[in-house]
């Protein structure tokens, strides 16, 4: 592992987190008053209009009562601070994360127990009516939301009945009251799936919603995972430890051991209220004011002068579903396509910048039999990492780096002929707010399947490709300095071939 790449073993959580990041040079601490409702945002979409600007901790909220502080753009557009909190070298290229990311994602490390007395997050609990959320300062976005979300860049634990795997997943949380908050779970998902396996018992759900919870966690939270596997074990694994939990004092759920604040609950099948809007990753607000589930909270343990993450969401680079999001995608379709057995595969990329890695994916292969560009571009539409959203995928030959949109607009330009090229998937799935289809649509969504590869069939015919030779290459890579040009000379993998 490269030097001062990752937290300290044992003692790894948001903070130590932010102590590394701010060595880097990627936290701003700002210290005036700043409102939580629409002033913190406004400050973080305008602070981040550029890909890599800093993450935001607002050190003092106007009406705070908990002497609590926000965290914002906490990941977003930065690879650098994703590397940081996977234990990475922050200068590896994108292409090279997604390499290693598919390494450390492989990883599955179960949590360790520890006793309550050394959890951190149990420094002050509350109970019952002693609970107060209205008093933390919970962020209101946008003009048009339909309220304070407390919960935004926060995870939220629930164990399935039947199975006892415990699933994390990432919902956002409006507050409703002293001791209710909305609960925005996605249909079909496991966190709901798990949810109604408790009603159908006849019981209440138990929950526990974290908040200021390592990065890694949080990271492992918002990706999709087979039903039988723990996004705490994923979690382990991307950060190269175990989670640390303590018992909870409700259920049997665990509580991270070293997050910032965590609430006990439950969740009744016939408890509602009105939730929503909330502007989005896509840019517009997620629909109407509907009916949701609602936890009523029952615990609250927290850190002193806890840290709430509070993840905006907006159009890119201002949101939180950036960078890390289009790594840990990226490497997970590889990761299926190489279950399912298809070779040549040369890299994977999808673009944060294409509605926060929910638009365009580029495939890079090395073509081997006729035929293989449909089938990769079949199945890397339709695998388990990619099935949701995304929308126009494009294969490129290897010697195109799929991270670079230069190379992948020149593939696309010269390769493809649109009349033969594109091929479309209907009925897809698509989110529920798509703002490109019509509202009766929704959530069926399509794809465009683009061959942007050297026509397969056409090779034997085709003229060569205009290149550098090894040797002349060789011999200017190693004189870059003497020539004084900055920085080392740019990498190419493929050369003149006689």
């Amino acid at each position: 592992m490269p030097p001062d790449t990752a937290p300290a073993s044992s003692s790894r959580d948001l903070r130590s987190w932010l102590d590394l990041v701010e060595r880097h040079g990627g936290l701003a601490r700002i210290g005036a008053e700043v409102d939580p409702v629409e002033e913190l945002s406004a400050i973080t979409f305008l602070g981040s209009r550029q890909p890599g600007s800093p993450a935001f901790l607002f050190d003092k909220l106007t009406g705070d009562g908990m002497g609590a502080r926000v965290l914002s753009n906490m990941l977003a557009a930065s690879k650098e601070r994703y590397a940081l909190a996977v234990g990475l070298d922050p200068a590896l290229p994108v292409r090279e994360l997604v390499t290693e990311t598919r390494r450390i994602g492989s990883r599955r490390i179960a949590p360790v127990e520890v006793a309550a007395a050394a959890a951190p997050v149990r420094e002050t609990t509350l109970a019952g009516d002693d609970i107060d959320l209205t008093r933390f300062p919970a962020p209101k976005f946008w003009p048009g939301d339909g309220g304070r979300y407390l919960g935004t860049g926060n995870v939220t634990f629930i164990r399935n009945p039947d199975t006892g795997v415990v699933n994390g997943g990432v919902y956002r949380q409006m507050l409703h009251g002293p001791r209710r908050l909305g609960l925005n779970m996605v249909p079909g998902r496991h966190g709901a799936q798990n949810c109604e396996a408790w009603w159908k018992r006849g019981l209440p759900c138990p929950v526990v919603t974290t908040y200021g919870v390592d990065p890694a966690m949080f990271i492992a939270a918002t990706q999709v995972y087979a039903h039988g596997e723990s996004e705490i074990d994923a979690a382990g694994g991307l950060a190269g430890e175990p989670m640390q939990v303590t018992a909870a004092d409700l259920s049997d759920l665990p509580l991270l051991a070293r997050a910032e604040m965590v609430v006990e609950g439950f969740i009744h099948p016939d408890d509602v209220e009105r939730e929503g809007p909330l502007g989005e990753f896509h840019g517009y607000y997620s629909g109407k004011t509907d009916l949701r589930a609602v936890i009523q909270v029952e615990r609250v343990h927290y850190r002193h002068n806890p840290i709430l993450t509070a993840a905006l969401m907006a159009t890119w680079p201002s949101c939180e579903i950036g960078e890390y999001h289009a790594v840990m995608r990226s490497a997970r379709v590889w990761d299926n396509l190489d279950a399912m057995g298809v070779p040549g595969i040369a890299g994977v990329y999808v673009y944060p910048a294409s509605a926060s890695a929910a638009g365009l994916m580029v495939v890079s292969m090395k073509q081997l039999y006729a035929g293989h560009v449909a089938q990769v571009l079949a199945l890397a539409a339709q695998c388990p990492a990619a099935a949701y959203v995304i929308r126009w995928i494009v294969a490129v030959d290897d010697d195109v780096d799929p991270t670079n949109i230069g190379e992948v607009m020149w593939a696309m330009s010269v390769h493809s002929n649109p009349a033969d090229d594109i091929d479309i998937l209907r009925k897809t799935w698509s989110y529920r707010t798509d703002p490109s289809l019509a509202p009766d649509a929704r959530p069926y969504g399509s794809k465009a399947l683009i061959d942007a590869c050297l026509p397969h069939r056409y090779r034997a015919t085709q003229s060569r490709r205009a290149r550098l030779s090894r040797g002349t290459y060789e011999r200017v890579a190693a004189r870059w300095a003497e020539l004084g040009l900055p920085g080392a000379a740019p990498s190419i993998t493929h050369f003149h071939e006689d």
